[in-house]
């Protein structure tokens, strides 16, 4: 078997074939298991020409879908001269080495899938050190099985040239696949310390912002998020049919016609997205953690879109985002021309609105219902908190609008636009919080 280039995980311009291990209890859509890896594909430029589908009660140890369907999938890879063979579960680097050994192609999964896409799309510096974060931290533990040059250097005797690792080397000799870990570590780290500094940043540009209310948009890829954001705000944000057209976070005022709100645009999420993608992308997810109202875009015209929805929660709720405040809007209603399927999600989310961010129904429907949740029941009131409760100064961070803040020990004293659901659990917190003016002054 030659050499396979483990450090190149593009897919571009390359012959792939796709399979999907189904396991029990695993959501998948059942009258297309591949659909959505099919156009993560895609996505990626690669040129989808066979598919395979096997279901086991748990996965093989060494090859993940057990020898017999290994050899299967190898002798469809060589009839189909395919480049790469690509699965729709992640696998452990030795399954990867096995998979690879027996079809004698390379062997990608669903996260290293994922990851180059990212990879492709990252446009600004931030999402650039995410990816890349989220690429060595998935490739650390896959080292051994992506190197081949794995031959003691340095040993005791080398001098001159032949001290391949230079003065600190020398000695019984060390292998290159530790010295690649060590430098991927030194990397991880560098790139750590470069992300905590943008979170930082990026939640005092958030919670520094002006005192308007904060809206964002959260939803599966492709669901239309960044359509619905121009349409609301002509924001000019770049549109694709395509999983992960943007990757960056995009801020806009929006006006409601009785007043103006923040409304921001995230990435777009999928089933089982990468943790360390999540991770590395809290930064930009930042909108939808500190938001006063998230609006949940889905795809009202995919049959998925119940699975695509319960993705979306998991996400967030990996990313501790708690909303009571959220919206559900189901996108794409211009897509359905059979009213029963309409009828039958309305039943299924009585809460939800319907809307085309391509024509634009809906839209004023959803601006009245933002209206009413954030700006007809903001109230200013005068308060003092205990500065020295943080659970208290979390709340009043996330939830009010500061206009005036003064300190005095451990005691602030802060004047804020509040909504008027929020000013009643301020109860909960006792005499760390006292209520000085406002509708429900004591």
């Amino acid at each position: 078997m030659s050499e396979l280039k483990r450090t190149d995980l593009s897919t571009r311009a390359e012959r792939v074939l796709l399979v999907a291990v189904i396991l029990p209890n695993r959501r998948i859509n059942q009258a297309d298991p591949l659909g959505e890896l099919r156009n993560l594909a895609r996505t990626a430029g690669a040129d989808v020409i066979d598919e395979m589908i096997a279901k086991r009660p748990k996965p093989h140890p060494g090859l993940y879908v057990g020898t017999g369907k290994a050899k299967e999938i190898a002798a469809r890879a060589e009839a189909n001269d395919a480049d790469i063979v690509i699965f729709d579960n992640d696998l452990t680097p030795a399954q990867i080495r096995d998979l690879e050994q027996v079809t004698n192609r390379k062997v990608l999964d669903r996260s290293e899938l994922i990851l180059d896409i990212f990879a492709a799309h990252a446009r600004t510096a931030e999402s650039r050190l995410q990816v890349e974060l989220a690429q060595l931290e998935y490739t650390y533990p896959r080292l051994r099985h992506m190197w081949t040059h794995l031959e003691r250097i340095a040993g005791g005797t080398a001098t001159g040239a032949t001290a391949a690792g230079g003065i600190g080397t020398r000695g019984p000799g060390e292998r290159q696949i530790e010295i690649d870990r060590r430098l991927v570590q030194k990397r991880v780290s560098h790139l750590k310390r470069e992300i905590d500094e943008i979170d930082r940043r990026k939640v005092r540009q958030v919670r520094g912002r002006s005192k308007l209310p904060g809206v964002c948009l959260v939803g599966y890829t492709n669901a239309g998020k960044s359509t619905l954001m121009n349409l609301l705000t002509d924001a000019g944000v770049f549109v694709a049919d395509q999983l992960f057209a943007t990757l960056d976070t995009r801020t806009r005022r929006w006006n409601l016609g009785d007043g103006e709100v923040l409304l921001s645009d995230t990435v777009g999420f999928v089933r089982d997205l990468p943790h360390h993608l999540v991770a590395s992308f809290r930064a930009t997810l930042e909108e939808a953690i500190w938001a006063d109202l998230l609006l949940h875009v889905a795809d009202a015209s995919s049959e998925t879109v119940d699975d695509q929805i319960d993705a979306v929660n998991s996400v967030l709720e990996e990313l501790g985002v708690d909303h009571a405040d959220r919206l559900l809007v189901l996108n794409k209603l211009d897509r359905i021309t059979d009213p029963t399927v309409r009828t039958v999600l309305a039943n299924k989310h009585p809460d939800a609105l319907f809307m085309s961010a391509v024509t634009g129904e809906g839209a004023s429907a959803l601006s009245e219902q933002v209206s009413r949740r954030l700006l007809g029941r903001q109230m200013r009131i005068t308060l003092t908190a205990n500065c020295g409760q943080g659970r208290l100064m979390q709340f009043i961070a996330r939830h009010a609008h500061i206009e005036d803040q003064s300190f005095e020990g451990a005691t602030a004293r802060i004047q804020a636009m509040l909504p008027a659901s929020r000013i009643a659990e301020l109860a909960v917190f006792g005499d760390d919080v006292k209520i000085l003016s406002g509708p429900d002054a004591v």
